[in-house]
């Protein structure tokens, strides 16, 4: 972002794990794999059959789901189809500063000016067409993201030009204040990934509350220390409180009803946290960006 911020080309492509074509696929990896034992089993994972409801279908377009394989066929596939496009086509016909920010199908584009923005999703529609993906029409759009103004200019719900918020590989990106007092670019856990995974932490409780306390501890600990890992990036340090007081709130809740007599109050609840600590939420990584 040291560009001041800019126009954001939101790019969700619809359903792109499942109708992925296997065609376009295989004529990039022709040139980028030659190792032929790769390419067998590469072609073994494409034509492996999804099972639903008791029979097996064999789709001509998409990836396995849930297969370690997936991330890495869809970089390759989103390669060739965004990440060239970009930088052989795209920048040299945009006036201002074009860049790309992608993992996987999730991807942003930052341009300077609006006019290229608007332009990059005309033409990205029919870029996608081409290799049988279709933009998701309610997501896909242009977000002013500039730098904001300064609070001398009056009060921010007088401002017209305050500028939107985008959500990108689970953060919400927005600009706040730094401790100096400089606009940088904040994120934060996405309301819709922080709700999925308390509704996770929630079904889990519920289905091993009558296992033994210290087991469900011991997961548990596991559980928020790969949370923090990923979402523990400067200024999100809130939304990790949030998520742990949920946690906690949730397994007393379900230790509660391991029997009709719910004596899980929450004074006995404090004692065994005492004894079964729950980790604190921390930053795990230190990262503005400015």
């Amino acid at each position: 972002m040291r560009m001041r911020g800019g126009w954001i080309v939101k790019v969700d492509i619809k359903h792109c794990f499942d109708t992925l074509p296997h065609q376009h696929l295989r004529s990039f990896l022709d040139q980028r794999v030659r190792d032929g034992v790769i390419r067998r089993i590469i072609d073994k994972w494409l034509k492996a059959g999804v099972l639903e409801n008791g029979s097996v279908s064999h789709p001509e377009v998409g990836t396995p789901q849930g297969s370690g394989i997936s991330p890495l066929l869809m970089n390759v596939f989103m390669h060739h189809v965004l990440d060239v496009w970009v930088e052989q086509v795209v920048r040299p016909r945009c006036e201002g500063t074009v860049i790309l920010y992608r993992f996987a199908d999730d991807a942003v584009i930052l341009c300077a000016s609006e006019r290229d923005a608007r332009r990059i999703v005309h033409v990205r529609a029919k870029r996608c067409a081409k290799y049988g993906l279709q933009l998701h029409p309610d997501k896909t759009r242009v977000i002013r993201f500039t730098c904001p103004p300064y609070a001398s200019q009056g009060p921010r719900h007088q401002q017209e030009a305050w500028p939107g918020t985008f959500e990108f590989l689970g953060f919400t990106h927005y600009w706040g204040r730094s401790r100096q007092g400089n606009w940088v670019v904040k994120r934060k856990t996405a309301a819709t990934r922080l709700t999925r995974s308390l509704t996770r932490i929630k079904e889990w409780c519920r289905r091993h509350r009558h296992l033994k306390v210290a087991w469900q501890h011991q997961q548990l600990v596991l559980k928020l220390r790969g949370h923090y890992a990923y979402y523990g990036i400067t200024g999100n340090l809130r939304a990790l409180r949030i998520f742990r007081a949920e946690v906690e709130r949730v397994w007393r809740k379900w230790l509660n009803r391991r029997s009709q007599r719910g004596g899980m109050t929450w004074e006995r609840f404090a004692h065994l946290r005492k004894r079964y600590l729950v980790p604190e939420a921390r930053i795990v990584h230190s990262s503005v960006v400015t």
